[in-house]
């Protein structure tokens, strides 16, 4: 099994997440997280002067799938999430070494 953790633009979540849930893929986390890469953040204007926002707002995608399943979840995220402008966001894949579902202690790919 596979972690899969997408920072992605945060206006492409719901797209996202329902095509991952039309392809099988129900169970993710998100979370609401700040960060920046080689754009270092953007400039802003307020009035007459500017200032630099070094930390910009995204949403973190968190998924475990079977082994099989990592490139099909991972195309999903790209086609849906990519706009072709700096800050699509990133895909890191992770390896999983047990999965334990806490209601009924089952473990393995049965408790994903």
């Amino acid at each position: 099994m596979k972690k899969i953790e997408a920072i992605i633009r945060s206006e492409k979540l719901g797209e996202i997440k329902t095509a991952l849930a039309t392809a099988g893929f129900i169970g993710l986390t998100t979370f609401e997280v700040k960060g920046r890469g080689r754009q270092k953040g953007i400039a802003l204007s307020y009035r007459t002067s500017e200032y630099r926002v070094d930390l910009l707002p995204k949403t973190k995608l968190e998924l475990v799938v079977d082994d099989k399943d990592v490139e099909k979840a991972v195309e999903i995220i790209c086609d849906i999430g990519k706009t072709g402008n700096i800050g699509d966001g990133k895909i890191f894949i992770l390896p999983v070494g047990e999965v334990i579902r806490v209601r009924t202690g089952e473990r393995g790919k049965g408790a994903v």
